[in-house]
């Protein structure tokens, strides 16, 4: 399977390349873009300032254009946390997509989104700051109604960015039950 995997509000540290390195080990093609150029925060605030300074716009440039030369195959996107809102953008205005795996993060969906039962998994800390349950419930109609087939993994106590071992939000439990259940999700596809 070919694999898009973008970072967190991070920028590409090692835990992108742990995951990405644990894909690759299951037999998965992945490529991970480094939309930040070489950039990386040690806060949510000091990320949240390289998000902004380069904008929106621009991270999703960034995105396609590291996409683009492997579309054609059919590539499954995903994401940590904004990551994870770059591979849902691209995805759904990608019809090639075969699946989309996030981690840790959403994001708004177009009125006029519609894939043909694009494959969904969505993991998450329960509760989540981030991504708070009233967000997830209507996230997760909106997707359905766009025609994806969503499926939704919450885990109690554990925190926002929960699979980075660097990080304080780290849950080992919850990680590996995270990377079991991806790892089967992207063989089913």
């Amino acid at each position: 399977m070919d694999i898009m995997l973008f970072h967190s509000v991070y920028g590409l540290r090692p835990a992108v390349h742990e995951a990405a390195d644990r894909l690759r080990a299951a037999g998965h093609d992945v490529r991970v873009p480094d939309l930040y150029e070489g950039q990386t925060a040690e806060t949510v605030e000091e990320g949240r300032e390289l998000k902004d300074r380069i904008g929106k716009e621009e991270l999703l440039r960034r995105a396609i254009l590291a996409a683009a030369p492997y579309s054609e195959r059919g590539l499954v996107y995903a994401g940590f946390s904004l990551g994870g809102s770059v591979a849902q953008t691209l995805a759904l205005g990608d019809e090639k997509a075969r699946g989309l795996l996030l981690l840790h993060g959403t994001s708004d969906i177009a009125e006029n989104a519609s894939v043909d039962e694009l494959p969904v998994q969505l993991h998450v800390a329960d509760p989540d700051a981030f991504e708070p349950h009233d967000w997830l419930t209507a996230w997760y109609l909106r997707m359905r109604q766009a025609g994806a087939d969503v499926e939704v993994f919450r885990y109690p106590g554990a925190g926002h960015l929960f699979t980075d071992r660097e990080l304080p939000d780290y849950d080992e439990d919850a990680a590996e039950a995270t990377w079991r259940t991806a790892l089967g999700f992207l063989d089913s596809l």
